[in-house]
C-alpha cells in the first residue's frame, strides 16, 4: 500500500515535471513552434479588439496607466492611501474582514529567483505592448511581483490592490471572500484600440482577503489558467486572459503534498464580478450599491448610453429587436409602462445578463464545463472567470462535472446556463432597490434615506416585474446564440427553423447515447462531404 502511494506521487510529480519542461522549451523561445502556432490568434470583441495592422506596440514604460478603479471606488479604511498600506507591517494587511470598501491597497510578495517560463504573443499584442518588451528586465521582475509603479520616496504613481468581494457557493451564502491570492498591479490602455484593461497577478501573495490560505498559487494550476485563457480567447469564447507564467522555483507551497510555485500575470477589463454587488448587499450598504453599479454603467461598460433599451415586444430567440436591441438612451429617461418602467440601472441589468447569456451559450457548444459557477466566479462582463476545476467535455455526458466536490452536480454542463440565471436573479436582488425605483431613482429623498413605506409594495413590484422580463430575455438571447454557434459548428450556411429539434437536438442524443467524443464529432464532420450525403430523398 505504502508503494503504490509513493509510485502515484512519483508518477504525478514526474507528469508535471515534463510538462513544465516542456513549456519551458517551447514558450519561452518567440521562434518557437508553439510561438509561431499561436501567433495568429486574435482578440475578439468581447475582450477588447485587434490592433490596427500598422500598430507596432508601445514599452512597457509608456503603456498609459489610467488610475480608474482606485480613484472611483472606496478604498479599505483602516489602510485608505497606498502610503498607509505601503508603511504598514504586512501582517497588519490581514487577513481580517474589510468594511464599507471596495479594494485593499496591497503589494505583491517578493519572489526570489523568478523564472519566465511562457509569455502570450497575442496577449502581449492586444495590451498593446511591443515585441520584445518581454524579455525586458522591466517585464520579467513586473510579472514575478518584483516591481510596482508606485514610487514610495515620492508616493506617486499606482499602488497594486486586491478586491472585496463576498459570494454564494453551492447555492450558500460564504460571507466574505475577496481576491485572496490575486493583486492588481494597474490598469492600462492600448494606445491603438482605446481598451482599457486591469493587470493583474495570481499567486503574488497574502492580501486583507486570503482567510485561512497562503495566497500561492502552485506550478500545476497555473498552467492550466495560462492555458485554457489564452485557449478560449482564440475560440472567441468572452474570457479572461493569461499574459505570462512564471516558476517561483524557491516556493514550496503546501497543497495535498508540496509543490512548486508559480504566478500567472493575467488580465481583464473588469475583474469585477457579482460576487462584488453580494457582499454590500448582505452588509446593507446602499450607498455602495449605487456607486457601484454606476461605475460599472459608465467605466466598465461605455457609459449609460451605450446600454441596451427596453425590448418593444417579448423576447424571442428569432427577433431581431431581440438579438440587436436599441441603444443611446439617455440616463436619465425612463422607458416603459407601469408597472414595469425601466431607468438606467434596469438596463444595466439587461446589459449584463445578455453578455451572461452569450458566454454560456459559448461554453455549451464547446462543451467547456467551469466547474464552479458561485456568484463570486461570474463576471460583471460576462467573461470566463476564475479557473479551477475546468474542464472541457470528451466523451458527451451532459451530467458531467469537473468538480470532484459536486457531489450534486450542480455545476454540471447540463446545469449551467440554470445555474448562470440563478446567480443573475442574486445580482437582481442586488439592484432590486435601484431597478424597482423607476423614474425616482435620482430623487433626493430616495438617494439619501431609501425606500418609504408608502413606495415600498410599488417598488418592489417594479422590480420583480423587471426582473421578470429580463429573464425571458435570457433565455431568448441564450437560445439565439447557441442555435447561431451549433449551425456553424454544423458547417451549416442556411437557417431552417427545425435545426434546433430535429438536428441538434438529436445529435446530441445520439452522441450521449453512443459515448462520442464531442469536439471530434464536429473534427470528423469537416472530413463528410455533402455530396456523400446526398439519397433519394
Amino acid at each position: 500500500m505504502l508503494y503504490d502511494a509513493l509510485y502515484k506521487s512519483l508518477k504525478i510529480l514526474l507528469i508535471s515535471l515534463t510538462f513544465y519542461m516542456l513549456l519551458r522549451t517551447l514558450l519561452q523561445r518567440p521562434s518557437s513552434r508553439l510561438a509561431r502556432m499561436t501567433a495568429h490568434f486574435s482578440n475578439n470583441a468581447v475582450n477588447g479588439g485587434s490592433n490596427g495592422p500598422s500598430f507596432a506596440g508601445v514599452s512597457l514604460q509608456d503603456l498609459p496607466k489610467p488610475d480608474i478603479f482606485t480613484s472611483n471606488l472606496p478604498p479599505d479604511p483602516e489602510f485608505p492611501t497606498p502610503s498607509a498600506s505601503h508603511s504598514a507591517p504586512r501582517q497588519d494587511l490581514g487577513p481580517r474582514m474589510v468594511k464599507g470598501a471596495l479594494y485593499t491597497f496591497v503589494r505583491p510578495e517578493e519572489t526570489s529567483d523568478p523564472e519566465l517560463l511562457g509569455v502570450s504573443p497575442a496577449a502581449l499584442r492586444d495590451i498593446g505592448l511591443q515585441h520584445g518588451q518581454e524579455d525586458t528586465p522591466d517585464f520579467k521582475a513586473l510579472v514575478a511581483g518584483n516591481k510596482t509603479y508606485w514610487d514610495p520616496s515620492t508616493e506617486k504613481g499606482i499602488y497594486p490592490w486586491a478586491q472585496c468581494y463576498g459570494g454564494y457557493q453551492f447555492g450558500s451564502w460564504a460571507g466574505q471572500l475577496g481576491d485572496g491570492r490575486a493583486i492588481s498591479l494597474f490598469e492600462s490602455t492600448n494606445p491603438s484600440t482605446k481598451t482599457r484593461y486591469e493587470i493583474q497577478l495570481k499567486g503574488a501573495g497574502k492580501t486583507p482577503y486570503s482567510r485561512f490560505a497562503d495566497g500561492k498559487a502552485v506550478l500545476r494550476s497555473s498552467i492550466r489558467e495560462y492555458i485554457v485563457s489564452e485557449a478560449l480567447n482564440a475560440l472567441h469564447i468572452p474570457s479572461t486572459r493569461a499574459l505570462s507564467l512564471t516558476l517561483a522555483p524557491n516556493s514550496r507551497v503546501r497543497r495535498e503534498r508540496i509543490e512548486p510555485g508559480a504566478i500567472v500575470a493575467r488580465f481583464a477589463q473588469s475583474w469585477l464580478r457579482i460576487g462584488t454587488f453580494d457582499i454590500l448587499r448582505a452588509r446593507g450598504d446602499r450607498k455602495n450599491i449605487r456607486k457601484l453599479a454606476t461605475y460599472v454603467a459608465e467605466n466598465v461598460y461605455s457609459g449609460c448610453e451605450s446600454l441596451p433599451s427596453i425590448l418593444p415586444e417579448p423576447a424571442s430567440a428569432t427577433s431581431s429587436s431581440t438579438i440587436n436591441p436599441a441603444r443611446n438612451v439617455p440616463p436619465e429617461k425612463t422607458e416603459g409602462k407601469p408597472p414595469g418602467e425601466e431607468n438606467r440601472f434596469a438596463r444595466l441589468y439587461r446589459e449584463i445578463t445578455r453578455r451572461n447569456a452569450i458566454t454560456v451559450a459559448y461554453w455549451q457548444a464547446y462543451a467547456f464545463t467551469n466547474g464552479v459557477l458561485n456568484t463570486d466566479n461570474t463576471s460583471l462582463l460576462g467573461l470566463s472567470l476564475d479557473f479551477g476545476p475546468f474542464a472541457f467535455l470528451d466523451n458527451f455526458d451532459p451530467s458531467y462535472t469537473p468538480n470532484h466536490d459536486d457531489h450534486m452536480l450542480r455545476y454540471s454542463y447540463r446545469n449551467q446556463p440554470s445555474i448562470i440565471w440563478w446567480n443573475l436573479l442574486r445580482l437582481g436582488e442586488s439592484l432590486g432597490e435601484l431597478i424597482g425605483a423607476g423614474s425616482r431613482v435620482d430623487e433626493d429623498q430616495f438617494v439619501t434615506e431609501g425606500v418609504t413605506k408608502d413606495f415600498a409594495p410599488e417598488l418592489i413590484k417594479r422590480a420583480e416585474t423587471i426582473i421578470e422580463r429580463v429573464g425571458e430575455e435570457y433565455k431568448a438571447v441564450y437560445l439565439a446564440e447557441y442555435t447561431r454557434l451549433m449551425r456553424k459548428r454544423f458547417g451549416l450556411v442556411s437557417e431552417n427553423a427545425k435545426d434546433f429539434d430535429e438536428l441538434f437536438s438529436e445529435a446530441l442524443d445520439t452522441m450521449e447515447a453512443l459515448e462520442l467524443d464531442f469536439n471530434h464529432f464536429f473534427r470528423r464532420l469537416c472530413s463528410v462531404q455533402v455530396k456523400d450525403l446526398e439519397n433519394e430523398e
